[in-house]
């Protein structure tokens, strides 16, 4: 029995269920807003635990995601392994992350964050960026998911600055 004041990891598995309420296998999912396709998500294997304490889904044995921007041009992140946690619309995305868009943005990296929500990228791993104005190496990173905006911990590399 869990309580409002506290409760332990082994309660929590304890009172979780372990398998999967349901299994898919070459899934294709398309994610609309009025009609128009905002991102598509493929992986050879999808498990949904929407049935546990913390409601996610997994993918395993890797995905991939293209994202479309307002022009319809996409960008392609793909991971090792990912978790959707329902309750927050957040993807969780692990081991060789990598993330190409149609301009020409790179980043890799050993984890990233995605909050559907907001069209946002986190991270406190380490990561590589590059595009035809940076080639940055940090630990840490705060961006949208065109990556006009972003912020960094410490960094070391090469950027283009605009005097004003």
């Amino acid at each position: 029995m869990f309580s409002c004041t506290s409760w332990d990891k082994s309660e929590l598995e304890k009172n979780s269920i372990m398998d999967p309420i349901a299994t898919s296998f070459g899934i294709r999912m398309v994610y609309t807003d009025s009609l128009k396709i905002n991102s598509i998500l493929i992986s050879p294997k999808h498990e949904d635990y929407k049935n546990s304490f913390l409601k996610y889904s997994i993918f395993p044995d890797g995905l991939e995601l293209v994202f479309y921007d307002n022009f319809g041009c996409p960008s392609k992140v793909e991971a090792d392994y990912g978790t959707i946690y329902k309750d927050t619309s957040i993807l969780d995305l692990v081991g060789n992350v990598k993330i190409s868009s149609s301009e020409g943005d790179y980043l890799v990296t050993s984890q990233l964050y995605w909050d559907a929500e907001s069209d946002w990228f986190f991270t406190n791993k380490k990561f590589k960026f590059w595009n035809s104005d940076y080639n940055v190496v940090a630990k840490r990173l705060d961006a949208n998911k065109q990556f006009s905006k972003f912020n960094t911990g410490r960094l070391t590399g090469t950027m283009s600055v605009e005097e004003r």
